[in-house]
C-alpha cells in the first residue's frame, strides 16, 4: 500500500477520446478498408464496419483521438493537504499533447496513476504522443525497464488482488466505498456525439474532471489513507 508521505508525489489521470473522424464516411478509402480488417473479429456478423465505427473507434489509438486529459495531485505547499485538478482540452490532439507532455518533464519525479491506466490511458497517450511526433516523457518511456521500473499505478489492478479475470468500474468501485458521484448529464458513451454533433468541449472537460476526483478518492480507499479536507475546495 502506497502512504500517506508519498501522496504528493502521485499524478492522477484521466482522458476522454473520441473517433478521428465525425463518422466512417469521412474515413478515406484505404482508412475505411484498414478499419475493417482491424475490427473484423470484434463485429457482430450482421454488423458493418460503418455501424461499428461509432461505437469503437475512440478507444483505438491507430483511429481515434484525445480530446481532453485532467490531472490532479495532492499538495501542502499552502498548509493543509488538499488536491488541485488541471485540465488540457482543444479539438487540436496536437496542442493537448504537447502541454501535457511539457507538464510532465516538469514533474519528472511523479508516479501517474489511472483506472485502467495500464491497459488503456497509458498506453493510448503512448501512441498518439508518437502518431503526433511529440517525444514521450520519461514516464511514458519504458522501453527496456522491468515491470517495478515503469512508474505507473492503476486502481483496477490494486483492486483486483491478483484475480486478472475480474474487471470493476471506477463507478462501481466508487459505490463499494461509498464515495458520493455526481449525477453527471454524459457518461462515457456520449463523448463522440458531445465532441462531433454539439462541439462542447467544456461539458466533456467537467465530465473527465469529476473522474479524477473519483479515482483519487477511490486511490485513498484502496490505500486506507484518511484527507477528510483535501477536497473541500473542489
Amino acid at each position: 500500500m502506497i502512504k500517506e508521505e508519498h501522496l504528493e508525489r502521485i499524478l492522477f489521470l484521466d482522458i476522454e477520446t473520441v473517433s478521428a473522424e465525425p463518422d466512417f464516411e469521412a474515413l478515406a478509402e484505404d482508412w475505411q478498408n484498414l478499419w475493417a480488417e482491424k475490427t473484423r473479429f470484434q463485429r457482430a456478423e450482421d454488423e458493418s464496419p460503418a455501424d461499428f465505427y461509432p461505437k469503437r473507434a475512440g478507444i483505438l489509438a491507430e483511429f481515434g483521438q484525445i480530446v481532453c486529459i485532467s490531472c490532479g495531485f495532492f499538495t501542502s505547499k499552502s498548509g493543509p493537504l488538499e488536491f488541485r485538478v488541471k485540465s488540457f482540452s482543444s479539438p487540436e490532439e496536437a496542442e493537448i499533447l504537447q502541454d501535457f507532455a511539457a507538464l510532465m518533464e516538469r514533474m519528472p519525479q511523479y508516479i501517474l496513476c489511472a483506472h485502467n491506466g495500464k491497459e488503456f490511458d497509458f498506453p493510448y497517450l503512448s501512441r498518439r504522443m508518437l502518431i503526433n511526433g511529440i517525444p514521450l516523457p520519461g514516464q511514458f518511456n519504458n522501453a527496456g525497464k522491468k515491470p517495478w521500473e515503469i512508474p505507473h499505478l492503476d486502481t483496477l489492478e490494486l483492486w483486483k488482488f491478483g484475480d486478472y479475470k475480474n474487471y470493476t468500474s471506477l463507478k462501481l468501485l466508487a459505490a463499494v466505498f461509498g464515495i458520493p458521484t455526481p449525477k453527471d448529464d454524459i457518461d462515457g458513451s456520449m463523448v463522440g456525439d458531445v465532441f462531433w454533433k454539439e462541439n462542447d468541449l467544456d461539458r466533456i472537460q467537467v465530465y473527465c474532471e469529476k473522474d479524477v476526483l473519483t479515482l483519487a478518492k477511490v486511490f485513498l480507499k484502496i490505500n486506507q489513507i484518511e484527507a477528510p479536507h483535501a477536497f473541500d475546495q473542489i
